[in-house]
């Protein structure tokens, strides 16, 4: 059977980013004809700056920007050579005032990103393993990626998790020589810093554990010589750690800094780092305004700096303390971040502060979960305490308004980044007279308005739903029990404008990802069944496909009705507490909707392809054929009507209890080859319940050459809105290849659904390109996803660069 068609990550984050941009707040341009570090300038407005990683204010220097322009005049713009063949004059001098920085050999490289990409591949043998902190920066993880074509061993954590960590190096501490852990002194975005003490305690433990520091938001505001924040935790370099530091951000200049007390590691990085070795230097320019600042930082002014930016600090910390602002770490670092939650308040937020004279970063996915969009506020000691007071008041003051306007509240804010309940009590207004109506069974909804509406699709019309609820509950595995919600939003002309369903179980956290990636894991479930299992919240369940929302566009009023279902589904989160919110089925090519769920906190990713047919035409076989393309009246004749007479075809209401054996363990045969759409297998339970439902019908192949073998089962439902629906498959692989037996048994699903007068077939997902060779259109799907963390994501793509 065919596979699905995976998407690109890089083409959700582009969607994001777009969005993001268009909504004025990434991507700007800074103008004017100078720059003091205090103010900034967009569109013609002057800004107070809160967005610099030049917390110390180094870059306007006069000593750096002197020592740039003698530099210039000394040696020109730059030194054309690699600087394996010849350092440039000033190279010696700042090595040597690095080394007395760290007090420890260095390597200068152009910058932490081409830093990394040197390093890590050179230091970490074949026989070594990796584990990742999965907030380390993008950078890091970009430079580990090669080593997986050298089948070293990558695994990942969750963020500052050192059970987790150490769970991990007792796995490799038995194959691995080395097992290096990679992280951040201190992370870009919340501030928070990675727990170094208890690191070191875990390296004693385990002479194999090595760490890779990334520092560079760590450097120069904090530590001995400005060395950094690792360094004013440990004083001293231990033998197993490579730390990175920058020359540009705080430090004020350009380029990286290594730092290692490892001769051996030191002198095969120096000698031969990869793209280190064959990229240009870097320029005199840069060189000189850095060994000014390496001056200063190797003064006592160094820590007069630190102290006067620590005072600013300080002082944000006061005032914010003052207010219900969401600070999501409270630290003493010089990065804020302020929660927003959906990334529709963050831009409003972000354009509101631009219009009263303040600028700040917008933290938002990748670098968060989608739904941690929030304000990234730094402290530099350009700014001054007036406008720091004034930038917390003006937050005070748009605050509520950006909740108000994006109809949401605190409490929602605080949810999404699992924070308690804050004072302030904001409530979401309604712009409408719609009404929502919630449910925990099928049983209590009108039959009639539920088929009319999300049940006119598929197998979960009224009936088919209440049978799902019956067979989904006291069973043993936990996979096989579902929770069932049912929403229904109506005007106050009682005219539905919404009506959907939930069902809240255990699923796969790779069934949509690439069946690479489930083989491998399929492989570490025989030993632990529910590893990379998570609880979701989805909308729809496992077992239906097709359109599961009903919804009203063309009323004025559905993005509110929209909205009032996704403020209660936050209310059954608080309770369930799932790893995953899926709102799924949805056409790609609906941009409203995309628009609005990515405003909303929603990531799209792509669904499998799937299938309708409802060109029901023709009388016979013969004119059935006439309505297929060319090619397809080819594949037909090759691969289908060459093989019928091979096959006796029964079409039964009900099994017997050997045919629902043969039929179900058919059934497990498609489950375990067809990991492209890797779910758990469906229970018995729920295949005898089927056959006693007079809604379900089932259409067996027969082998004739194989003394009347089955071979082939299509387990069918018919719907009361006239639709087909061949929801399950069953296939002897001994004989499905030889035979084409799934595109048999696709013919004969048209010819019973022809023969009992339905008006469309949903064929549901997967095999695209088999169901189109039959006639079928096919339709590209996709879902909508929350996550609690990028955790699980970012570890299942590591698996699918392995």
């Amino acid at each position: 059977m065919a596979k699905i068609k995976h998407n690109n990550l890089l083409d959700t984050v582009i969607s994001v980013m777009t969005n993001a941009k268009e909504s004025g707040v990434l991507h700007l341009y800074a103008e004017g004809e100078k720059f003091d570090g205090r103010q900034i300038q967009i569109k013609g407005k002057k800004l107070f700056h809160f967005g610099t990683t030049g917390y110390l204010g180094l870059e306007q220097d006069y000593r750096l920007k002197q020592g740039a322009i003698n530099a210039i005049n000394s040696y020109g713009s730059q030194f054309p050579l690699s600087k394996s063949y010849i350092s440039q004059p000033l190279y010696a001098e700042l090595e040597s005032l690095l080394y007395d920085i760290y007090g420890s050999p260095v390597v200068i490289t152009k910058n932490s990103t081409l830093g990394h990409l040197g390093v890590i591949p050179s230091i970490v043998d074949d026989s070594d393993g990796v584990i990742l902190d999965h907030q380390v920066h993008w950078s890091v993880q970009s430079a580990v990626n090669p080593l997986k074509l050298r089948s070293v061993p990558v695994e990942m954590i969750r963020h500052n998790n050192l059970e987790m960590l150490e769970d991990k190096i007792r796995k490799l501490q038995s194959k691995c020589k080395k097992i290096w852990y990679m992280a951040d002194g201190m992370y870009s975005m919340y501030g928070d810093y990675a727990p170094i003490k208890e690191l070191m305690q875990l390296s004693e433990k385990y002479p194999q554990l090595h760490i890779y520091f990334d520092d560079v938001h760590g450097m120069s505001w904090k530590g001995n010589n400005g060395s950094g924040y690792v360094m004013s935790v440990l004083k001293k370099l231990p033998d197993r750690m490579i730390l990175f530091g920058t020359l540009g951000k705080t430090f004020g200049a350009g380029g990286a800094v290594m730092v290692c007390n490892d001769k051996k590691i030191h002198q095969r990085i120096k000698i031969f780092g990869g793209p280190l070795t064959f990229s240009v230097q870097l320029e005199p320019a840069t060189v000189g305004a850095a060994i000014a600042s390496a001056k200063i930082h190797l003064s006592e002014e160094i820590y007069e700096m630190q102290d006067d930016l620590y005072d600013r600090i300080s002082y944000f910390n006061q005032c914010l303390q003052k207010t219900n602002l969401p600070l999501i770490i409270n630290n003493n670092s010089p990065i804020f971040y302020i929660g927003a939650g959906m990334p529709e308040t963050g831009f409003n937020l972000v354009n509101r502060l631009i219009e009263a004279g303040f600028y700040v970063n917008l933290g938002m996915f990748p670098a968060v979960p989608v739904k941690n969009t929030g304000l990234r506020i730094t402290i530099s000691r350009h700014n001054q305490k007036q406008e720091i007071k004034a930038l917390v008041e003006a937050l005070e003051y748009h605050f509520p308004k950006a909740l108000a306007e994006t109809h949401t509240n605190l409490d929602r804010v605080n949810f999404a980044f699992g924070r308690g309940n804050n004072k302030m009590t904001t409530s979401t207004q309604s712009r409408s007279n719609l009404t929502l109506e919630t449910y925990n069974s099928i049983k209590h909804i009108d039959p009639k308005l539920w088929n009319e509406t999300v049940g006119g699709n598929s197998f979960y019309d009224w009936k088919g739903l209440k049978d799902l609820e019956g067979v989904f509950k006291n069973n043993s595995s936990p996979e096989n029990n579902y929770q069932f919600y049912y929403y229904v939003v109506k005007n106050d002309k009682q005219e539905c404008i919404l009506a959907t369903f939930f069902s809240y179980g255990l699923w796969k956290e790779d069934m949509l990802a690439p069946e690479s990636v489930s083989v491998k894991l399929e492989k570490m479930r025989e030993g632990e069944p529910y590893y990379h299992t998570s609880y979701c919240l989805s909308m729809g369940s496992m077992i239906t496909e097709g359109e599961h929302l009903y919804l009203c566009q063309d009323k004025s009023d559905w993005k509110e009705a929209f909205n009032l279902l996704l403020e209660q589904l936050e209310i059954l989160e608080k309770k369930l507490k799932p790893q995953y919110v899926i709102l799924r089925d949805f056409n790609t090519a609906d941009k409203a909707i995309k628009a609005f769920l990515h405003n909303k906190g929603f990531v799209q990713v792509a669904m499998p392809e799937a299938a309708v047919y409802d060109q029901f035409n023709w009388n016979d076989e013969a004119s059935y054929i006439e309505t297929l393309s060319k090619s397809s009246r080819k594949h037909f004749r090759k691969d289908i009507e060459a093989f019928r007479d091979k096959f006796e075809i029964q079409v039964l209401d009900e099994l017997s209890n050997i045919e629902l054996e043969k039929s179900f363990e058919l059934y497990q045969q498609v489950k375990k080859n067809n990991l492209g759409l890797n779910t758990f297998s469906y229970p018995l339970s729920l295949f005898k319940h089927m056959n006693l439902s007079p809604q379900w019908e089932y259409i067996l192949l027969y082998l004739k050459e194989e003394k009347m073998l089955q071979v082939g089962v299509m387990f069918c439902y018919k719907n009361s809105n006239n639709i087909y629906t061949p929801a399950i498959i069953g296939m002897d692989y001994e004989f499905s290849r030889e035979y084409n037996v799934y595109r048999q048994l696709l013919f004969q699903t048209i010819l019973r659904a022809n023969e009992l007068g339905n008006k469309r077939i949903d064929f549901g997902l997967t095999a695209g390109f088999e169901k189109h060779k039959v006639g079928a259109k096919v339709l590209e799907k996709c879902a909508y996803i929350q996550t609690k963390d990028n955790f699980a994501l970012e570890a299942l793509d590591w698996l699918r660069k392995d």
